[in-house]
Protein backbone atom coordinates (compact mmCIF):
# COMPACT_ATOMS: atom_id res chain seq x y z
CA UNK A 1 0.00 0.00 0.00
CA UNK A 2 1.66 3.57 -1.15
CA UNK A 3 1.67 5.79 1.73
CA UNK A 4 2.11 9.69 1.10
CA UNK A 5 3.45 11.61 3.99
CA UNK A 6 1.21 14.91 4.35
CA UNK A 7 0.67 17.76 6.37
CA UNK A 8 -2.60 19.75 7.35
CA UNK A 9 -2.65 23.53 8.86
CA UNK A 10 -2.86 22.39 12.39
CA UNK A 11 0.99 21.00 12.11
CA UNK A 12 0.42 17.35 12.58
CA UNK A 13 2.24 15.44 9.81
CA UNK A 14 0.93 11.73 8.98
CA UNK A 15 2.03 9.20 7.01
CA UNK A 16 -1.17 7.31 4.96
CA UNK A 17 -2.40 6.14 2.12
CA UNK A 18 -3.88 8.03 -0.55
CA UNK A 19 -7.48 6.91 0.31
CA UNK A 20 -6.91 8.25 4.25
CA UNK A 21 -4.79 11.33 2.83
CA UNK A 22 -7.80 12.34 0.88
CA UNK A 23 -10.11 12.04 3.72
CA UNK A 24 -7.81 13.66 5.88
CA UNK A 25 -7.45 16.86 3.45
CA UNK A 26 -11.27 16.98 3.35
CA UNK A 27 -11.46 17.14 6.92
CA UNK A 28 -12.27 19.86 9.23
CA UNK A 29 -9.92 20.43 12.68
CA UNK A 30 -12.42 20.66 15.32
CA UNK A 31 -10.04 20.90 17.98
CA UNK A 32 -5.60 21.06 17.68
CA UNK A 33 -3.43 18.77 19.96
CA UNK A 34 -2.68 21.56 22.02
CA UNK A 35 -6.68 22.11 22.55
CA UNK A 36 -6.94 18.62 23.52
CA UNK A 37 -3.81 18.54 25.79
CA UNK A 38 -5.46 21.78 27.59
CA UNK A 39 -8.73 19.69 28.19
CA UNK A 40 -6.96 17.24 29.14
CA UNK A 41 -5.14 19.10 31.91
CA UNK A 42 -8.50 20.80 33.32
CA UNK A 43 -10.27 17.25 33.85
CA UNK A 44 -7.25 15.41 35.78
CA UNK A 45 -7.23 18.68 37.85
CA UNK A 46 -10.85 17.63 38.72
CA UNK A 47 -10.49 13.76 38.64
CA UNK A 48 -7.56 14.66 41.27
CA UNK A 49 -10.23 17.00 44.14
CA UNK A 50 -12.97 14.08 43.60
CA UNK A 51 -11.13 11.37 43.73
CA UNK A 52 -7.39 11.65 45.37
CA UNK A 53 -8.17 9.70 48.42
CA UNK A 54 -10.63 7.13 46.83
CA UNK A 55 -7.81 4.49 45.43
CA UNK A 56 -9.82 4.05 42.17
CA UNK A 57 -9.79 1.77 39.39
CA UNK A 58 -9.44 3.58 35.77
CA UNK A 59 -11.10 1.20 33.84
CA UNK A 60 -10.34 1.92 29.96
CA UNK A 61 -12.71 1.17 27.20
CA UNK A 62 -11.10 -0.60 24.54
CA UNK A 63 -10.23 0.08 21.94
CA UNK A 64 -11.14 3.87 21.81
CA UNK A 65 -10.02 4.57 25.28
CA UNK A 66 -6.85 3.73 25.16
CA UNK A 67 -5.00 6.94 23.42
CA UNK A 68 -7.04 9.29 26.14
CA UNK A 69 -6.77 7.36 29.55
CA UNK A 70 -2.60 6.75 27.82
CA UNK A 71 -2.74 10.51 27.87
CA UNK A 72 -4.91 11.03 31.09
CA UNK A 73 -2.93 9.00 33.31
CA UNK A 74 0.71 10.94 33.71
CA UNK A 75 -1.49 13.85 34.84
CA UNK A 76 -2.86 12.38 37.64
CA UNK A 77 -0.96 12.70 40.59
CA UNK A 78 -2.57 10.24 43.45
CA UNK A 79 -2.85 6.06 43.77
CA UNK A 80 -4.65 4.27 41.53
CA UNK A 81 -4.88 1.08 39.47
CA UNK A 82 -5.38 0.48 35.95
CA UNK A 83 -7.98 -2.14 33.77
CA UNK A 84 -9.72 -2.51 31.04
CA UNK A 85 -12.96 -3.96 29.70
CA UNK A 86 -13.60 -4.23 25.60
CA UNK A 87 -17.14 -3.70 24.90
CA UNK A 88 -19.08 -2.37 21.52
CA UNK A 89 -22.04 -1.15 20.31
CA UNK A 90 -20.51 -0.88 16.85
CA UNK A 91 -20.65 -3.07 13.91
CA UNK A 92 -19.42 -3.07 10.44
CA UNK A 93 -18.80 -0.17 8.67
CA UNK A 94 -19.06 2.06 11.97
CA UNK A 95 -22.92 1.60 12.15
CA UNK A 96 -24.58 1.45 15.51
CA UNK A 97 -25.54 -1.95 16.15
CA UNK A 98 -25.78 -4.77 18.93
CA UNK A 99 -23.39 -4.43 22.12
CA UNK A 100 -20.53 -6.64 21.31
CA UNK A 101 -18.64 -8.28 24.54
CA UNK A 102 -15.22 -9.27 23.76
CA UNK A 103 -13.39 -8.94 27.10
CA UNK A 104 -14.13 -8.02 30.73
CA UNK A 105 -11.67 -6.86 33.60
CA UNK A 106 -9.60 -8.93 34.85
CA UNK A 107 -9.35 -7.32 38.16
CA UNK A 108 -11.69 -7.64 41.26
CA UNK A 109 -13.66 -4.10 41.49
CA UNK A 110 -15.93 -5.44 44.61
CA UNK A 111 -16.03 -2.52 46.97
CA UNK A 112 -14.04 -0.57 44.38
CA UNK A 113 -13.98 3.37 42.75
CA UNK A 114 -14.44 2.37 39.36
CA UNK A 115 -13.45 4.95 36.93
CA UNK A 116 -15.07 3.98 33.07
CA UNK A 117 -13.19 5.66 30.37
CA UNK A 118 -13.91 6.25 27.17
CA UNK A 119 -13.39 8.15 23.90
CA UNK A 120 -16.69 9.42 23.30
CA UNK A 121 -19.90 9.81 24.48
CA UNK A 122 -22.33 9.06 21.81
CA UNK A 123 -25.72 7.37 22.17
CA UNK A 124 -24.56 5.77 25.90
CA UNK A 125 -24.85 2.65 25.67
CA UNK A 126 -21.93 1.10 26.02
CA UNK A 127 -20.83 3.32 28.74
CA UNK A 128 -24.38 2.55 30.38
CA UNK A 129 -23.32 -1.46 29.86
CA UNK A 130 -20.00 -0.78 31.33
CA UNK A 131 -21.58 1.38 34.01
CA UNK A 132 -23.71 -1.88 34.92
CA UNK A 133 -20.98 -4.05 34.56
CA UNK A 134 -19.34 -2.41 37.52
CA UNK A 135 -22.33 -2.79 39.80
CA UNK A 136 -23.26 -6.17 38.90
CA UNK A 137 -19.71 -6.97 40.38
CA UNK A 138 -20.17 -4.66 43.36
CA UNK A 139 -18.21 -1.78 42.85
CA UNK A 140 -18.37 1.02 45.87
CA UNK A 141 -18.92 4.01 43.58
CA UNK A 142 -19.32 3.94 39.58
CA UNK A 143 -18.11 6.86 37.79
CA UNK A 144 -17.59 8.09 33.51
CA UNK A 145 -15.01 9.80 31.59
CA UNK A 146 -14.87 10.45 28.10
CA UNK A 147 -12.69 12.74 26.14
CA UNK A 148 -15.52 13.78 23.82
CA UNK A 149 -19.41 14.61 24.76
CA UNK A 150 -21.45 14.76 21.57
CA UNK A 151 -24.22 16.86 21.41
CA UNK A 152 -27.21 14.31 20.63
CA UNK A 153 -30.04 12.91 22.29
CA UNK A 154 -28.89 9.91 23.88
CA UNK A 155 -30.79 6.12 23.09
CA UNK A 156 -33.37 5.31 25.60
CA UNK A 157 -31.77 3.99 28.77
CA UNK A 158 -28.10 5.18 28.11
CA UNK A 159 -25.92 7.08 30.12
CA UNK A 160 -26.80 10.42 29.73
CA UNK A 161 -23.80 12.75 30.77
CA UNK A 162 -20.48 11.86 32.36
CA UNK A 163 -19.09 12.45 35.02
CA UNK A 164 -15.39 14.00 33.45
CA UNK A 165 -16.18 14.80 30.09
CA UNK A 166 -12.73 16.86 28.32
CA UNK A 167 -14.15 18.50 25.16
CA UNK A 168 -17.64 18.83 23.53
CA UNK A 169 -18.70 18.40 19.77
CA UNK A 170 -21.65 18.79 17.94
CA UNK A 171 -22.97 15.51 16.13
CA UNK A 172 -20.50 14.93 13.51
CA UNK A 173 -18.54 12.07 12.94
CA UNK A 174 -15.37 12.54 14.13
CA UNK A 175 -11.90 10.69 14.35
CA UNK A 176 -8.51 11.27 16.16
CA UNK A 177 -6.87 11.32 19.58
CA UNK A 178 -7.95 7.33 19.73
CA UNK A 179 -11.45 7.89 17.53
CA UNK A 180 -11.17 5.86 14.51
CA UNK A 181 -12.45 6.17 10.70
CA UNK A 182 -12.75 2.85 9.66
CA UNK A 183 -10.03 1.69 12.51
CA UNK A 184 -7.78 3.73 11.27
CA UNK A 185 -6.75 7.09 12.09
CA UNK A 186 -6.21 6.92 16.27
CA UNK A 187 -3.49 8.00 16.28
CA UNK A 188 -4.16 11.50 14.21
CA UNK A 189 -3.02 14.33 17.11
CA UNK A 190 -5.84 16.33 17.52
CA UNK A 191 -9.48 15.96 16.47
CA UNK A 192 -11.12 16.00 12.98
CA UNK A 193 -14.40 15.99 12.05
CA UNK A 194 -15.11 14.25 8.57
CA UNK A 195 -16.28 15.88 5.26
CA UNK A 196 -20.46 15.14 4.74
CA UNK A 197 -19.08 12.81 1.43
CA UNK A 198 -17.01 10.72 3.94
CA UNK A 199 -19.15 10.12 6.80
CA UNK A 200 -19.71 6.11 7.18
CA UNK A 201 -22.00 6.19 9.67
Amino acid sequence: MAMVMMKKSGGDKMQLSKRFQEIHERATCIYTKAEVDAALDQMAREMSVRLNNSDPIFLCVLLGGIVPLGNLLPRLDFQLEINYIHVSSYGVENKVGELSWKAEPTIDLSGRTIVVVDDILDTGTTLKAAVEYCRMKNAREVLTAVLLDKKKPRKPGGVVQADFKALSIDDRFVYGYGLDYSEYLRNVPGIYAVAPTDNVM
